[in-house]
């Protein structure tokens, strides 16, 4: 039976209805297609993982949230096998890579960042500048799992430092509200076993972030910026927890 009551089925609700939304507001089946590959073999391999530990079969929200959040960040024109080992990666790090009886990454980000250094995927990132849905939705879900200082943290350092560089470039301070990636932001930056637990540590976390993000894109690297930033924080959280 379904527990609407559970965040992450709350989640999957979400994202599920934001596919379809924008799958007929842009007319854009394949974008569903891709993700419904991706949401498949995220479940298919989580389900065999724990088939072979358990004997048992099972179908995990977690699973299916990843699925959902590759197909949104991998461009829908890549290869159907791309999406299908994003998932594979993802849900392997999650099971393989380990700290303290936590996975270390966020499997997501994970997954998607090594189909882009590997085997060269893009990403479209999906529906991510429509601040106004995913804003006060992504809210909703901050003050569930609690990681509102991740989102402070977050926010001070990135309108901090690309304010500085709007004032030097003489650009409107305005427009970095209209390059921020509110689907990262929202969806994937407050992944909650990935981030730290301690209200410093969350702060911290979401600073590193913005820094990450902020010199990465200055020295304009060939990979996405944001799941760079976003996997290299992850490393850091274990160290957050203790502070």
């Amino acid at each position: 039976m379904v527990d609407l009551k559970s965040i992450k089925t709350q989640l999957i609700i979400f994202l599920s209805a934001f596919a379809l939304y924008l799958s007929f507001k842009d007319k854009d089946a394949i974008f569903l297609l891709t993700t419904l590959i991706a949401v498949i073999s995220a479940i298919g391999v989580e389900s065999a993982i724990l088939f072979f530990k358990d004997k048992e079969l099972a179908v995990t929200d977690s699973s299916i949230i990843s699925g959902l959040i590759i197909g949104y960040v991998l461009s829908s024109d890549s290869p159907w096998w791309i999406f299908l080992l994003a998932s594979f990666l993802a849900i392997s790090s999650k099971h393989l890579i380990h700290f303290n009886r936590k996975h270390l990454f966020n499997p997501a980000a994970f997954g998607i960042f090594l189909t882009i250094v590997l085997f060269g995927a893009s990403c479209q990132w999906k529906g991510t500048y429509m601040w106004y849905i995913l804003l006060p939705s992504g809210l909703y879900f901050i003050s569930k799992i609690q990681k509102l200082e991740v989102l402070i943290g977050y926010g001070l350092t990135a309108l901090g430092l690309f304010g500085l560089q709007a004032i030097m470039q003489k650009t409107p301070l305005l427009n970095i509200f209209g390059y921020l990636s509110y689907f990262y932001i929202f969806i994937m930056m407050i992944e909650p076993k990935t981030t730290p637990v301690k209200k410093r540590g969350k702060f911290i976390f979401g600073v590193s972030v913005a820094v990450l993000i902020f010199m990465l894109t200055e020295f304009v690297v060939r990979f996405d910026a944001e799941l760079c930033a976003l996997l290299l924080s992850n490393l850091a959280a274990p160290l957050l927890n203790k502070l």
